[in-house]
């Protein structure tokens, strides 16, 4: 896996602290960061997620298709899956993540509770990436609500 990040500060756009990164996949997401009134020039304009919001972002989506396609593979009737995120910070630099609380709403027909709460500790468990490698600095909880179709 690859990625390249280049400033586009540099390139006269409207942000002094904007940046694009190309995935080896072939696409592109922008950053930015947060506007700075003491420091203009430092600071973002607020024009895309901060590098800590795609970290979060990332997060969510690499542990939700962890549990839909858990529930898939279990021949679950899953129709629909968001996984809301919650986060606390270090006050210090670096300002890592301490606490991260994935609340999941799963919607399917007749998905047993025990088969959502399992996919979701296999998956913080065993197969996120991201959530395993947050756990090192954070706090991560989960809830959920099941939802039927």
């Amino acid at each position: 896996m690859e990625c390249k990040v280049s400033w586009t500060g540099a390139a006269g756009t409207r942000s002094g602290m904007g940046f694009i990164a190309e995935t080896g996949s072939g696409h592109v997401l922008a950053m930015d960061g947060a506007p700075d009134a003491a420091k203009p020039d430092n600071g973002g304009q607020n024009l895309a997620p901060r590098p800590m919001e795609t970290v979060l972002a990332g997060t969510g989506g690499c542990t939700a298709y962890d549990v839909v396609l858990i529930l898939k593979r279990g021949r679950h009737d899953v129709r629909g899956c968001s996984v809301q995120l919650t986060s606390e910070r270090a006050e210090a630099d670096p300002k890592v993540f301490t606490k991260i609380h994935m609340h999941f709403t799963v919607t399917g027909k007749a998905i047993p509770a025990n088969a959502v709460e399992r996919a979701i500790a296999m998956s913080h468990e065993k197969y996120c990436s991201a959530s395993i490698m947050l756990a090192k600095t954070a706090e991560i909880t989960t809830s959920f609500d099941l939802l039927e179709a």
